[in-house]
């Protein structure tokens, strides 16, 4: 009777077995590392694309801030040209329409049925209310007055004319005194003088007045 002893291949087996399930598990843990490391090296290129983008981004705005600052001098010259232009007009313009446009007011407060420049509607109500003396009278001829002298200097006008009487005077200063053109209207020391005529002697009253204008 022959006996054969089967336990050590079965052990073989078994070994050989474990070391394929082992290969297996190496194998896996290779295929998940490699999987792993795919999808990280596709963020980090993803995350690289877009770290380029924005520094070409930043590269073209520097671009441009250097083109703006190489034009900077050059900008600055033309402002100050421009800027020296404006004031050259803005003078012009105030020496054409300030003395000129006051001149007018005066023509008009002068002018028979005519009165001062006034923008605000609500100033004459208000003031019939709060002081009625201060309003001009409209039937005030303007003939009584003669303006003989005009000067300013600083924004500040002197007036020097004659007039028939005190009165004459007054009502002058009080349509200078609502006049959008003038303020702080004051009356100088007036004086009487006597004017030779075909008819004789006439009495008049020479008077000044200063006033500040506005334009």
């Amino acid at each position: 009777m022959i006996r054969i002893n089967l336990l050590p291949q079965k052990r073989a087996a078994a070994q050989a077995e474990q070391g394929q399930a082992w290969i297996g598990v190496v194998m896996g843990v290779l295929l998940v590392q490699a999987v792993g490391l795919f999808f990280f090296h596709q963020s980090k290129q993803n995350e690289l694309k877009r770290q380029r983008s924005q520094n070409q981004e930043i590269s073209n705005q520097i671009a441009e801030i250097q083109k703006t600052v190489a034009n900077h001098a050059n900008v600055l010259a033309q402002l100050a040209v421009y800027k020296q232009r404006e004031e050259a007009i803005n003078k012009l313009q105030s020496a054409r329409t300030g003395p000129t446009a006051v001149l007018l007011e005066v023509a008009q407060v002068m002018t028979t049925g005519r009165g001062p420049t006034v923008a605000n509607p609500d100033t004459i109500p208000q003031l019939r209310k709060d002081n009625p003396l201060a309003l001009p009278s409209p039937s005030w001829d303007a003939r009584r007055l003669w303006i003989l002298g005009y000067k300013e200097q600083d924004r500040v006008v002197t007036i020097e004319g004659l007039a028939r009487d005190g009165e004459d005077v007054s009502e002058l200063a009080r349509r200078l005194a609502l006049s959008d053109y003038f303020e702080e209207v004051k009356l100088l020391p007036a004086a009487k003088v006597k004017l030779d005529a075909r008819t004789g002697s006439l009495e008049m009253l020479k008077f000044q007045l200063q006033a500040k204008v506005r334009y």
